[in-house]
This record gives structure tokens, C-alpha cells and sequence, in this order.
């Protein structure tokens, strides 16, 4: 009887020694591991947001969680990604789920006109959910984003205005018009747009945009200024200024990345080589910085006062890193090794928080505005998206 099932017994424990060889295959692959990780972090993250029905941004200075603001925060749209991209990678409904319903909580403003930062909100967050989903709501939300957001573009200055200057910190400045670099951002959506619905307005919008910034915001080493303050009947710069850097002439380093990020963005929709060539420009800028740590991460400024007893911003590491992924692909390897030694940087025990800890956020060290006492050394959500965006792009890169 027993060699009766001879033949059996062999052919399961062969079945099992190749499913073990597969979970071991599995277990050893680095960046998927750092995703599984990222998983496990995001998932304690979401019951909280489910039970406080709120969506994270950072923590205050007492260690306890810093919700975003309802009425409207530029950062409210990376949380929802961030579920978004667990979603692509896992399959699982949860994360979809999860999204959904933290980014319904910021549907209607898509009809803030006051307000330059709707690319972010709803790129990140609508703009992922309809790449995944094809969801028609979805694009109808980004279409009336997107018409919201160009309302603040002048064809006299050739940009998009960033702040108003009527009220707050703004208001003391004596600017008329500023333009940030961060607004390099918010070109993708209007790019989408115009494949979304045909209508070319909004990719001339986003080109004129670029143009103007690639002519007046950046230095001759390929830095780039914070704020340019164009005159708001001639269109002409009337000041080059910082609002988060240490200095006017200093190279904030959230800045450089946002400029990197978004011309290789423009590179992606257009082919243009000048964008090509200035992403490139910017890239060796940063990693050839002689203030950049051995670890690729950044002080909050190139140019800080007291290198190296300055803080590090691990969210403007995550943006490179992402940015250089793409930047890499149109560059035959150039950048790949770079953003390759960034990630790994970023997921050691020095910049990723351990699982339970941190608030549950992913990354620790960022920095948020340090000239206005604001998120100093601290987790950030855009650091987490921007790191989990990474990762899927290097996995993309594996496969």
C-alpha cells in the first residue's frame, strides 16, 4: 500500500519545494520587499484615517498627528495617492476603497480659483484614480480642476500665479505676481487634460508656463530661485526671491527637485529637447552639489548657514529619486545607479521609520518651511508618495 502512494507522496513534495523556492525568490527582491514594507506602514496609517475620518499630512511639535486643513491644503492629495499606488501594486480593494474616500473629502475644491496648487491635489490623487480605474467621475473632477486652475494664468507674464498677494505672509512682501518653481507641478494635469478632452488649450497653457520659467527662474550653474515676482501689466521680473529658502540667492533644496521633476515631466508630453536638456542640467546640478552628503540626501538648503549641522529633507531626496527614474529612461542609464543609491538611502533605518512608529508615516526627516518655523525634521505625506512613487517606477524598471 505504502508504494501505492509513492509516486504521490514525491510529486507533493515536489509541488512544495518549487512553491518555496518561489517565496524565497520572492522574499529577496529588495524593492519589492520595501513596498511590502511601505504596505504594512500605510495599512496601520489607514485605520487611522478611517476611525478619525481625516486625511494625515504630518505630525505637530508635540508628536501628535497633524491633520490637513478642510477647507483646503496643498498637501491633501498625496494621501489618497499614495493608497492609489498600493492599490496598483497589491490588487487589493481596500486601498481603492481608502482613496476614494479620503479624496471625496476635497472633491469641491476642485473649483478653487484662489489657489495654484489644484495640479497636485488632483493629479495625484484623481489623476492616479482614473489611470487605474477609467472612472468618467474621475475625469469629469480633473477636468473642473483643471479649468479652475488656468483661470490663474495671464498671457501678459506667460505663467501661472502661484499666490495671491492680498492677505498673510504673502502680502508683506511687496510682490505683485510670484511665480514658484513648485508650480512646475501642476503642468502634468493640464497635459492630461488635453488628451482627456482634445482641447489644446490647457497643453499651451502648460508650455507657455514652462518656457517662461526655463527663461527667468533659473541661474547660470542651473539653480533655481524660489519666487519670481513678474510685474502684473508688463510681465516683466521685478524681484528673485526665496519664501522657504535660506537665502534669495541660496538653492532650496525642495526647489531643484520640483524643477527636476517637473521639466522631465515636460520632456515626457512634449519631446522637446530644451526641456530634456534642462532636466538634465538641473539633475547634474544636484548631484554634483558639493554640500550633498555622501547618502544623496539633502540639507534643506545647498547653501545653509551652519552645513552640516543643518537638517535634512528627506522628501526632496524622494522627489529626485523619482524624477531620476524617469530622467533615466530618456538618458540611456545616465541617472539610473543615483536614484538607485537614493532609495537605499532613504529606506535605512536612518530616514525609514519602523513599522508601528513614526505616526505611521514611511520616511522620517523632512522639512517643510524652516523660515517659517513650520515642519522642521518631521514626516511629511509627500515624502511617503513621492518615495512610494519611486519604488513602483524602479519596479517597473526591474520588470
Amino acid at each position: 500500500m505504502i508504494k501505492k502512494y509513492l509516486p504521490l507522496l514525491f510529486f507533493s513534495i515536489l509541488v512544495l519545494t518549487l512553491l518555496n523556492s518561489c517565496r524565497t525568490n520572492t522574499s529577496i527582491d529588495p524593492n519589492q520587499k520595501l513596498l511590502n514594507e511601505s504596505a504594512s506602514q500605510l495599512s496601520l496609517l489607514m485605520n487611522l484615517t478611517e476611525k478619525e475620518d481625516r486625511i494625515p499630512r504630518t505630525i505637530n511639535a508635540e508628536g501628535k498627528m497633524h491633520w490637513t486643513n478642510p477647507k483646503f491644503d496643498w498637501t491633501e492629495g498625496f494621501y489618497p495617492g499614495s493608497c492609489w499606488y498600493m492599490y496598483e501594486y497589491t490588487g487589493d480593494e481596500k486601498w481603492k476603497n481608502a482613496a476614494e474616500k479620503s479624496q471625496n473629502k476635497f472633491i469641491e475644491h476642485k473649483r478653487i480659483t484662489s489657489n495654484h496648487d489644484l495640479g497636485f491635489v488632483f493629479n495625484c490623487s484623481y489623476g492616479n484614480g482614473l489611470r487605474l480605474t477609467q472612472s468618467p467621475a474621475f475625469k469629469q473632477v480633473l477636468i473642473d480642476a483643471g479649468n479652475s486652475l488656468i483661470t490663474r494664468f495671464d498671457e501678459r507674464v506667460g505663467c501661472i500665479q502661484s499666490w495671491n498677494v492680498t492677505s498673510g505672509w504673502q502680502a508683506t512682501r511687496g510682490w505683485q505676481y510670484p511665480v514658484i518653481i513648485d508650480n512646475m507641478m501642476n503642468l502634468e494635469l493640464l497635459f492630461e487634460l488635453t488628451k482627456l478632452t482634445g482641447d489644446s488649450k490647457y497643453k499651451e497653457i502648460a508650455i507657455t508656463h514652462a518656457n517662461t520659467t526655463l527663461s527667468n527662474h533659473f541661474r547660470s550653474d542651473n539653480s533655481s530661485y524660489h519666487v519670481i515676482d513678474y510685474d502684473s501689466i508688463s510681465g516683466e521680473v521685478r524681484n528673485r526671491h526665496t519664501a522657504q529658502g535660506f537665502a534669495h540667492e541660496s538653492s532650496w533644496a525642495r526647489g531643484q527637485a520640483w524643477g527636476l521633476y517637473g521639466f522631465t515631466v515636460m520632456y515626457r508630453y512634449t519631446k522637446d529637447k530644451k526641456y530634456l536638456d534642462q532636466a538634465t542640467r538641473i539633475a547634474d546640478y544636484i548631484l554634483g552639489n558639493p554640500s550633498l552628503p555622501s547618502d544623496l540626501v539633502p540639507y534643506w538648503d545647498y547653501h545653509a548657514e551652519k552645513i552640516p549641522n543643518e537638517p535634512r529633507d528627506a522628501s526632496a531626496a524622494a522627489i529626485t529619486a523619482s524624477a531620476l527614474f524617469e530622467l533615466d529612461t530618456y538618458t540611456n542609464g545616465k541617472y539610473l545607479e543615483k536614484a538607485k543609491a537614493i532609495v537605499i538611502s532613504l529606506s535605512s533605518s536612518e530616514y525609514r521609520a519602523q513599522i508601528g512608529t513614526n505616526n505611521f508615516f514611511i520616511l522620517k526627516h523632512s522639512v517643510g518651511s524652516i523660515p517659517h518655523g513650520n515642519e522642521i525634521d518631521v514626516p511629511l505625506n509627500y515624502a511617503d508618495y513621492y518615495y512610494i512613487e519611486a519604488l513602483m517606477r524602479q519596479q517597473k524598471l526591474n520588470k
